[in-house]
């Protein structure tokens, strides 16, 4: 078998095993998105005051102006009052001290006059507003702007006073917002909300690049260390002497247990009773003899640090003896950390750790917190399950996501509000992860390379294109490293017959599936490959000639095959492949290529398509846009007019199918989709990355020729789709990885993020820059 890699010279060697390129570091090439005005207004306590709900709103904020511009961004008014005095206020172009009436009246006012402003949102907290306050009444009914109040706390059991003065507040709002089932359902039952006025919007979570617990332990000085933490602004509600009741009889079984207390005391609490509660558990921990497992890390963590101290944790505990607590950020950070959790049951608790995602254990009760804490240390693979399906869950409620929900809603409220879906910056880092030093590994778990899975010439030529494509707009030659290793990939595919083997182990062995699989495809994609490589040519210094010159003999060895090829997609991809590439000008042997398999998929298309079914098979399948979008490159080449037609009513027939009006839908591979079936009866679930890549690639195709159809906004329709514009309302993308998920099902994103994907998503995200 041959096997021949890429060297600064045209000779080949013959080997089953992969010849590579040396690794080296690559340089990440990003444009940006600028950050412009904003319409809505959220009253709020704001950083750098130190609380969850000062957080939660600047998460919330940053979120939101990320995922969508100026169209519907958030600036803040910032609440404080005579405890709290307000810091940095030249930062705020609105404030509010919720302790003068004076202030209140100058507030609306103002808002009142900025036309700038289409809706006021409130977070609203209790002791945020000064209990039940009239002045706060006064000011939402002087307000003559759209308001939406977020209800942090939903308080069980309300007196007359209280409910009538909730209602107060639902009668001034166009919408309630929520963070549980259980507060909608307080507010129905308990204050006669009308469910119509209320949306549950979950409490955010960060996606994170998840790292190495052992390593984040040796950071932090916890080397061989079974971790247990709690965080959050320390105060009694917290209970933290509810766990350390537990720890002396769990240390005698355990004695490498730490017990980590996670964040400073709460500022109020410090103004008013100094630091008498954290005195207090120090003095128990002595009392308890447990020193040496008990640290207190008396700091407002920033998200980094945090972050790490919650990966590195092995439980996670929460154990507020707050029954009125509605939800917990600490909670869902802890989730979306990949914590096993053990908490009390706030309602958050009850929500989200069903279905075998965390345990639960009574308010104060120290004896059933030690047999939970017992269980898990005991079974490690069990508490690691827990925090997996915790982290699947959690997935939903990233910052993300939380910005898409209220977007919507501020759309909804806002008029006449217009959502725009922001392009993230470019950037290659989790396909250099990716990368080893013999190319793309196939698959991922989370976003950790599997190198067990092993490497496809697929994956490999689309990463070159990719290359292709950010060279073509860039010229920067840090690039090349990458360049060379997915060609050097394609190069050691190649057979002595010109064909292309598919399937490489983890031991850089070709595997015996390449006997078995109906390889065309791949050798299709491969061809395609090549041609972007040779169309950037001109764009390279002479001493890479070797290289094209490599790239032509490749291509050439594989060329007599093409005519045997029946799969319509290889047909496309070589098609696709020899235009660009620019072969068939000079060589003959290419353009004879090129119409025999432009002729074959024209024969299929006249065979297979009627009045209402203009397609090449009885069937869309995957990958559809490749097809019209090859016959469009037959005849730039060829200038046959009926390929033409061909290609534009093939491709107008399919967008029917994945359009409507506002909404994209890709053709799911759990049912294919068969002659005479409509769109609706097919499953939403099984949406890969890779037909909204081919989908917007050929949408950018056809604008080019066709530029009066409409297909440029369909392009940033389709491209919507990575950002969250799909039926789950969930972000595809993953911006703190640069990777992308793996697919999005009926019920839930795969949260997987292998080479398909990641490289799906860059070839989309490229398609849109010069």
């Amino acid at each position: 078998m041959k096997a021949s890699s890429l060297k600064e010279s045209n000779t080949s060697n013959s080997s089953k095993r992969f010849h590579f390129f040396k690794k080296q570091n690559e340089k990440n090439i990003n444009s940006g998105n600028p950050q412009l005005n904003a319409s809505i207004l959220m009253l709020t306590t704001f950083p750098p005051r130190e609380c969850g709900i000062a957080t939660y709103s600047k998460d919330l904020m940053e979120s939101v102006n990320k995922a969508f511009g100026n169209s519907c961004a958030i600036k803040i008014c910032a609440l404080h009052d005579t405890k709290h005095p307000l810091e940095q206020s030249d930062s705020f172009d609105y404030s509010l001290d919720t302790d003068s009436t004076e202030s209140y009246n100058r507030l609306h006012s103002k808002i009142n006059r900025d036309e700038s402003i289409k809706l006021v949102m409130i977070q609203h907290e209790f002791g945020l507003f000064n209990g039940y306050s009239d002045m706060f009444i006064d000011f939402l009914k002087s307000l003559k702007k759209t308001i939406i109040v977020a209800f942090h706390t939903v308080i069980p059991n309300p007196d007359s006073k209280l409910i009538n003065y909730v209602r107060e507040i639902a009668s001034c709002a166009q919408c309630l917002t929520v963070m549980t089932n259980s507060s909608q359902s307080l507010l129905v039952n308990a204050y006669g909300i009308h469910p119509s006025k209320i949306k549950v919007i979950t409490h955010g979570t960060h996606l994170i690049e998840h790292k190495n617990r052992e390593e984040l332990k040796s950071k932090y000085g916890l080397d061989q260390k079974t971790v247990i933490s709690t965080f959050g602004l320390l105060g009694p509600g917290k209970s933290i002497e509810t766990t350390l009741d537990a720890l002396p009889e769990l240390i005698k079984v355990f004695p490498d247990l730490m017990f980590l207390v996670l964040g400073k005391s709460h500022p109020t609490l410090v103004k008013n009773e100094g630091e008498s509660y954290r005195e207090f558990l120090v003095q128990k921990t002595k009392a308890l003899k447990i020193e040496a497992h008990v640290s207190f890390v008396n700091e407002f963590l920033p998200l980094d640090k945090l972050l790490d101290y919650l990966q590195l944790t092995d439980i996670y505990l929460f154990t507020s003896k707050d029954p009125n607590q509605a939800v917990s950020g600490t909670f869902a950070y802890a989730m979306s950390c990949g914590c096993p959790i053990i908490s009390t049951p706030i309602p958050h608790a009850k929500e989200f750790l069903s279905e075998n995602k965390g345990l639960m254990f009574d308010f104060g009760d120290s004896q059933k917190l030690t047999a939970h804490l017992r269980t898990l240390l005991k079974d490690k693979h069990y508490r690691e399950n827990l925090g997996l399906n915790g982290l699947h869950a959690s997935s939903a409620t990233s910052w993300e996501n939380s910005a898409l929900a209220h977007g919507h809603l501020f759309q909804k409220f806002a008029h006449p509000t217009q959502l725009v879906y922001q392009k993230p910056e470019i950037k290659l880092d989790h396909l250099q992860k990716m990368t080893s030093e013999v190319g793309l590994i196939q698959f991922a778990k989370l976003n950790q390379p599997d190198i067990t899975s092993g490497y496809t010439l697929d994956d490999n030529a689309r990463a070159l294109i990719v290359i292709c494509e950010y060279y073509k707009r860039t010229q920067n030659i840090s690039l090349m490293p990458l360049l060379k290793k997915y060609f050097s990939f394609i190069l050691n595919c190649q057979r002595n017959n010109g064909r292309f083997f598919n399937y490489v182990d983890d031991h850089q062995n070709f595997t015996p599936q390449n006997d078995k699989v109906n390889l065309e495809d791949s050798n299709g994609r491969a061809i395609w490959a090549l041609g972007h490589l040779l169309e950037i040519e001109h764009l390279f210094p002479a001493k890479y000639t070797y290289l094209f010159n490599r790239a032509k003999e490749c291509f050439g060895d594989f060329i007599p095959n093409a005519v045997h090829y029946n799969s319509p997609r290889a047909m496309a991809f070589i098609i696709k492949g020899i235009v660009l590439s620019g072969l068939a000008q000079t060589d003959s042997r290419y353009m004879d290529t090129l119409k025999k398999s432009a002729s074959k998929l024209s024969k299929m298309y006249l065979h297979e398509s009627g009045p209402n079914w203009k397609w090449f098979e009885p069937y869309l399948t995957y990958g559809n846009s490749v097809l019209p979008e090859a016959m469009l490159e037959a005849h730039k080449l060829t200038k046959i007019e009926n390929y033409k037609v061909i290609a534009f009513e093939s491709f107008n027939f399919l967008l029917q199918h994945l359009f409507d009006h506002d909404k994209f839908t890709v053709i799911s591979n759990q049912t294919w989709f068969l002659r005479g079936d409509s769109i609706k009866e097919c499953s939403l679930g099984g949406q890969q990355p890779i037909d909204v890549a081919y989908t917007i690639l050929a949408l950018k195709n056809f604008h080019d020729m066709f530029s009066n159809e409409g297909y440029e906004k369909k392009m940033e329709l389709a491209f919507s789709w990575f950002m969250g514009n799909n039926h789950l309302k969930q972000i595809i993308y993953n911006p703190c990885t640069t990777g992308c998920f793996d697919g999005l099902e009926l019920k839930n994103v795969n949260l997987n993020q292998g080479a398909e994907s990641t490289v799906s998503y860059l070839l989309a995200r490229l398609a849109f820059e010069e």
